[in-house]
């Protein structure tokens, strides 16, 4: 009799937990619904530009988010150092473009320099990522994951003293070959630097796409994140395969570099602590592990905090930062497996 009114309450307290979960989760979007309208109502234009800027940083930061979410999908590792090495990409490419290559301006010849500066910083951070797999975490897959945790922050300090000594202790200046300008789209104006924006993210995230779920290299991705005993039982490669992951992450964070270096145009030897805080912020929003997630993370993050900067009803930037980790604590209340992530359970 007892077990049978434990096992009644039971499922009686998940219940109620999951109503309070569904309303609160209502009473959220209404209020987000409502002050977007509001600013919409009050100020199009200025609610127009906050969403390109917005969208600018969303493609910027799925670009990181993905170095994150591939890494952990395979080795379940928070590889902290991949923000500094989105900033070494952003020195880098700026050290390519401007000193070795000596573009300056927009033009023709500046777009083509620019497609050759991606290709080597995707190289170039790719490289570093492999090796830091290579020499700091390939000899603890089978620690206890405190220590792994441990060599990514002690990486990540390596990383940024090597941009200190590279850059500066103070931020640096670098020219941009981004066309200047805008063009009307009725009554708004959208920036070119925007389009060239999309027209690199796009196809950088539909070729991740495709390497993923159409290749040899891909299967054996997911093969390896779901079982490594067994996938190495099925022949496939466990270290090349999670060596290739780590070469992909370092390739987005390098597109993601030059992304900001030309956009922003200022770098600095910290910029990867902000950036890569907020990326994996997107991370964990879209579901860690999850690839559509990361992006959608991403996303969702810069037009937040593009809307919360540039809206006459926001609360500045100078609570940027706040805004995001505050979403992310209600998440964590609400929805901690993120947004597209599927709730796992630990079997004992």
């Amino acid at each position: 009799m007892a077990a049978t009114a434990t096992s009644t309450a039971v499922p009686a307290a998940i219940d109620r937990k999951a109503v309070i979960q569904r309303y609160a989760t209502h009473v959220i979007l209404l209020g987000v619904a409502i002050w977007l309208g509001a600013n919409l109502i009050n100020s199009p234009s200025q609610f127009f530009s906050a969403g390109m800027v917005g969208l600018n940083l969303g493609m910027l930061y799925a670009l990181i988010a993905l170095g994150y979410t591939l890494v952990y999908g395979i080795i379940e590792l928070i590889n902290f150092a991949h923000g500094d090495l989105f900033m070494l990409g952003a020195l880098f490419s700026g050290f390519l473009l401007t000193t070795v290559m000596g573009q300056e301006h927009a033009g023709v010849l500046g777009i083509v320099l620019l497609l050759v500066t991606i290709v080597g910083t995707m190289l170039f951070c790719g490289g570093i990522n492999v090796a830091l797999e290579f020499v700091a975490y390939r000899r603890l897959r089978r620690a206890p994951k405190l220590a792994p945790l441990i060599t990514a922050v002690g990486m990540s300090f390596v990383l940024q003293f090597v941009g200190l000594k590279w850059n500066g202790s103070t931020p640096k200046q670098w020219p941009s070959v981004l066309p200047e300008g805008s063009f009307g789209v009725g009554k708004f104006q959208v920036d070119y630097s925007l389009l060239v924006v999309i027209a690199v993210t796009v196809p950088v995230l539909l070729l991740l796409r495709w390497v993923i779920t159409s290749t040899r290299q891909g299967k054996a991705m997911r093969a390896v994140a779901q079982d490594q005993d067994a996938a190495r039982l099925m022949g496939v490669s466990v270290n090349r395969t999670i060596s290739f992951t780590f070469l992909i992450g370092g390739a987005l964070a390098g597109t993601a570099g030059v992304m900001y270096q030309q956009v922003v145009g200022t770098t600095a030897y910290n910029l990867g602590y902000q950036l890569g805080l907020i990326a994996f912020v997107s991370a964990v929003l879209g579901g860690i592990g999850n690839i559509g997630g990361a992006v959608l993370g991403g996303l969702l993050i810069g037009l937040i905090q593009g809307f919360n900067d540039g809206l006459p009803f926001g609360f500045g930037q100078k609570w940027s930062q706040s805004v995001v980790f505050a979403i992310l604590i209600l998440l964590m209340v609400f929805k901690p497996e993120g947004l597209l992530g599927r709730p796992s359970t630990e079997k004992v």
